[in-house]
């Protein structure tokens, strides 16, 4: 019989990581503690708007490896959408100026020698700025490694690091921007062209999995929280866990992923260190169709929100690093989102559509060189127990590739063990 994997929470993560180790041949049992899979990214029917709602408006790049491994393990690649070339549609809601940023087609950057490709009022020379960052170090920030200043910072770099990293890029780890970098443009033009879930993040990275998994003979258990771990008196393993007050024995060669949020495994794991910050995000979806033409997703500077989407269900907009709105009135806040969203659309900004707020306090953990030391690595010290989730060890930051890398390392860890 093939080994058993017990994996901890439902989430992309674990998800992830159920979908690598199945494909390896091994038994799988999936337990969450919600009635729902998804955890951070699924969607789900609101009733106000009458339509299916996504948890936020999360953007994956083309050539990210790991989660185009993941959506093709599932067969769902065909899931995500996006515009044919890699560009990014910019409007500055102060000025009202817009203009498009086009990354080119092939791995030569081209792009950099053509005004009309490049953000507005930087020269070629102005992206060597970048070149500090192949040497950031550890404990650094984006501010102590390179200029944080200027046209093509206020233009590009802001935006795009706020994007990825959901902290104020100044603050931000500069290993952390460069590995987002790296993981954008590496690949070239066409591995930085932005993808979208085209029916919903569930549609797209959920319910796909729990199909796959189901189909292989996967156990899922909804409402199934862990309580327990028992560590073995040698300390080098888990010999059983405790679920919704039932205990599970763990003969010779099954193991445990952990794929929970880092406030649930810490008291469950002895001496676990992770991250203890976290950065939130808002998204405001409004009952109106963008107009015909519009691109799918816009950036937006000098605005409350960072951008605005008008493809694949109601308008939308977020705010990243949204910390200073949460104590703000919904309604206040709604209408404050709808009048930056009206100027970028061309809305009426006086007459609000019916709207819903989607909060999310804890996002991701904050991208800041304090917080990235904290996070811990996929291997712990009990051999059949392996750590996953979006806040470990990965070298990204806390977004849709890290999550799926995380279990797809977790699965390679305990095929090694």
């Amino acid at each position: 019989m093939p080994r058993t994997v017990h994996v901890i929470g439902a989430g992309l993560a674990g998800l992830s990581a159920a979908v690598e180790l199945q494909r390896r041949g091994r038994r799988i049992v999936l337990h969450d503690a919600h009635a729902h899979a998804g955890g951070r990214c699924r969607s789900w029917f609101d009733g106000t708007l009458n339509t299916t709602l996504d948890s936020g408006l999360h953007t994956v790049f083309a050539g990210q490896p790991a989660t185009q491994r993941y959506l093709r393990a599932i067969g769902a690649a065909d899931q995500l959408a996006g515009p044919a070339l890699p560009e990014f549609p910019v409007v500055d809601i102060a000025s009202q100026q817009r203009w498009t940023l086009r990354f080119g087609d092939g791995r030569w950057p081209s792009w950099l020698f053509d005004a009309a490709s490049r953000a507005p009022g930087t020269t070629p020379l102005d992206y060597l700025a970048l070149a500090p960052l192949a040497f950031a170090r550890m404990g650094r920030s984006l501010a102590q490694t390179m200029r944080c200043d200027g046209m093509l910072w206020e233009r590009w770099l802001r935006p795009y690091f706020l994007g990825v990293l959901n902290v104020e890029p100044r603050h931000a780890s500069a290993e952390l921007a460069r590995a987002a970098l790296c993981g954008t443009f590496a690949a070239g033009g066409p591995g930085c062209r932005p993808l979208v879930a085209r029916h919903g993040l569930g549609s797209a990275f959920i319910e796909p999995a729990l199909r796959m998994l189901q189909h292989g003979g996967a156990q899922i258990r909804l409402n199934s929280r862990l309580d327990a771990f028992e560590f073995g008196a040698h300390g080098n393993a888990v010999d059983a866990v405790s679920v919704g007050g039932e205990r599970i024995d763990l003969a010779p060669g099954d193991a445990v992923v952990l794929a929970v949020p880092p406030e649930v495994a810490q008291p469950l794991v002895p001496e676990l260190t992770a991250p203890d910050t976290f950065s939130a995000v808002v998204t405001a979806y409004f009952a109106v169709e963008a107009p015909a033409g519009t691109p799918l997703q816009t950036a937006v500077v000098n605005g409350v929100v960072d951008a605005v989407r008008t493809g694949g269900g109601p308008l939308a907009a977020t705010i990243r690093d949204a910390g200073r709105w949460l104590d703000t009135p919904r309604d206040t806040l709604a209408r404050r989102i709808w009048e930056d969203v009206a100027r970028v659309t061309g809305a009426d900004p006086e007459t609000i559509p019916a709207w819903q707020l989607v909060v999310e306090p804890r996002a991701g953990f904050a991208a800041v060189p304090s917080q990235e030391m904290k996070r811990p690595a996929v291997r712990t010290r009990w051999t059949n127990l392996v750590l996953a989730g979006d806040w470990i060890a990965t070298g990204l930051p806390a977004t849709i590739e890290g999550a799926i890398r995380s279990g797809q390392l977790a699965a390679d860890v305990l095929q090694t063990q």
